[in-house]
């Protein structure tokens, strides 16, 4: 299937362009301190996946990182359209009648949607505090309707891994279900901590470690299907 090359072919993408700006932006901030006018923005030492030392928003919504990362989302949420179109054309052509079609499209679509949204709204600043909760329901709905897609997806690809035998490595599909269940595990399991006020460094380590969690979903689907 012609859709099966497609979706191979921007996977790595999906990948390498968000995992590349955030941290392309993190050594800027931390390291080249001289490329930022407002010497209040720059950050000293701190690994934030480990010690949660900024958040990504921190080090992606000042000037010159911002030039960096809001391209590379828009880019990233333009694949993220293409690669949802394209499996439910697989779909498709599997079983037409698939309940989940609708809803892959739907939750896949609204999660770049949501990036994009967020993307375009981060550094901007508005004195209203309507605004900085809008902010914040933006990227989580962002995640919550990546990782209902995600799910979706792969319960669907196993119900059809018979059919799609010759097509994928199966060893991928299951890793990739493993993935979504630890990310949908860990947002249950942290929902007391990142709801309540403080523990700030926990929450952005986790932020940080979380986004890479999502994306690496692409980089297994890349690996999944098979070159013919």
């Amino acid at each position: 299937m012609d859709e099966i090359r497609k979706v191979k072919s921007i996977t790595l993408w999906i990948f390498i362009v968000p995992f590349f700006a955030l941290n392309a932006c993190l050594i800027l901030i931390t390291q080249f301190h001289d490329l930022f006018p407002n010497q209040e923005n720059i950050i000293f030492n701190t690994i934030p996946y480990i010690d949660g030392g900024a958040s990504i928003s921190r080090t992606a919504r000042v000037f010159p990182t911002y030039l960096i990362f809001k391209p590379a989302m828009f880019l990233t949420s333009y694949l993220l359209i293409k690669y949802w179109i394209y499996n439910k054309k697989i779909i498709s052509n599997l079983d037409l009648k698939n309940k989940n079609l609708n809803k892959i499209l739907f939750f896949g679509i609204g999660s770049a949607i949501f990036l994009i949204l967020h993307s375009f709204f981060l550094g901007i600043k508005f004195d209203f505090v309507s605004y900085k909760l809008f902010r914040r329901v933006v990227i989580l709905l962002f995640v919550v309707f990546e990782i209902v897609a995600q799910a979706y997806l792969v319960i669907t690809l196993y119900k059809l891994k018979d059919k799609l035998l010759k097509f994928i490595n199966v060893n991928f599909l299951k890793l990739k279900a493993i993935l979504v269940s630890t990310l949908i595990v860990v947002a249950i399991a942290f929902i007391p901590i990142i709801s309540m006020p403080g523990n700030k460094f926990i929450k952005h380590a986790l932020e940080w470690n979380y986004f890479v969690g999502i994306i690496v979903f692409y980089l297994l689907t890349f690996f999944m299907w098979k070159k013919e």
